[in-house]
């Protein structure tokens, strides 16, 4: 993308709910969905998403302040429910006059009616499709449909999302984002063939010139092969997809639950101990082969889809 060029905007369900020009999410990644990365996503024209997995509420807090200083632009809360510590954590993310939440690892039932009744727009992670059809059933908005080949903590049983995409759009009718593998305007075009409106990125996210995380972790996934992550605690629930390293690949056929065994977050995230901890990331990492600022990276993908898209109208629908 020059410098100069800015893709057209996209005009569907997903941009319209969230008020963005492009229907790209950052995936709300624990101690990583701050505010640096994420309004470096929301400013790029995207919807950067802040986290609350690691229970750091009064951190959470102050990063949902910092995102106003920020971006004037909109941008959401994810609730991961299996790691929530506070009974309000509700009232917690109303309180913040957020109007955007995705909910995840838990039952849709639990929160949404509370939150759609303060007004706020709600969307479900799903890695099933008799987890959307619940999801639907309890009054969500839309989805997030997450395949296994994602990054991050996974159903024991995961789906690709080739498969997993087009399975549950042929079931509902709500707005779907598609998590998995998206990493471009191609994978993104992609998605939007099996039925999704809009797409998430994670591991991209990881990898980009404003995640907070260390270098360390960063060039990891650049010089990581699509071969190179590892599939852990498939015995128990959540499982989970991360880089291959000594702690990981000896964890690989654990009976025990991994949680245990996870490690110092903080060295790897941020002290760049790869070792120290399991570092959660996607197939993708095949594909990114550099650190590049969010900017580029929605920029870029938003040109390669017009790309993409047009190149196979005029390939396969030209009379």
């Amino acid at each position: 993308m020059t410098e100069t060029s800015v893709p057209s905007p996209i005009n569907n369900r997903i941009t319209e709910m969230l008020g963005v020009d492009y229907p790209i999410v950052q995936a709300p990644m624990g101690w990583i969905a701050r505010s640096q990365l994420a309004s470096a996503v929301s400013n790029a024209g995207g919807l950067g998403i802040i986290e609350t997995s690691s229970g750091e509420l009064d951190a959470v807090k102050e990063e949902i302040a910092k995102m106003r200083d920020l971006t004037d632009n909109p941008f959401g809360v994810n609730i991961a429910q299996a790691f929530v510590r506070d009974p309000g954590i509700v009232d917690f993310v109303i309180d913040q006059g957020v109007r955007f939440v995705t909910t995840s690892a838990g039952n849709p039932q639990a929160y949404t009616g509370q939150l759609k009744e303060a007004g706020l727009t709600v969307f479900h992670v799903v890695p099933t499709l008799r987890g959307a059809l619940k999801a639907v059933e309890a009054g969500v908005d839309g989805l997030v449909v997450e395949g296994g080949e994602g990054g991050g903590f996974k159903n024991p049983d995961p789906v690709a999302l080739m498969v997993l995409l087009p399975l549950i759009r042929s079931k509902v009718d709500v707005p779907i984002v598609a998590a998995g593998g998206i990493v471009d305007g191609p994978s993104m075009a992609a998605a939007f063939a099996l039925g999704a409106e809009g797409v998430q990125m994670g591991t991209r996210m990881v990898s980009a010139l404003e995640s907070p995380v260390h270098d360390n972790w960063k060039n990891a996934i650049v010089d990581g092969a699509e071969t190179d992550t590892v599939f852990l605690n498939q015995r128990h629930s959540p499982a989970l997809r991360a880089i291959k390293t000594e702690r990981s690949t000896s964890l690989q056929f654990a009976e025990h639950n991994v949680f245990g065994d996870f490690g110092d977050a903080q060295s790897l995230y941020f002290g760049g101990d790869m070792e120290g901890a399991i570092a959660l990331t996607g197939q993708v990492m095949g594909r990114i082969d550099s650190i590049a600022p969010v900017a580029d990276v929605i920029g870029g993908c938003m040109e390669e889809f017009h790309a993409t898209m047009s190149s196979m109208a005029d390939q396969y629908l030209a009379s």
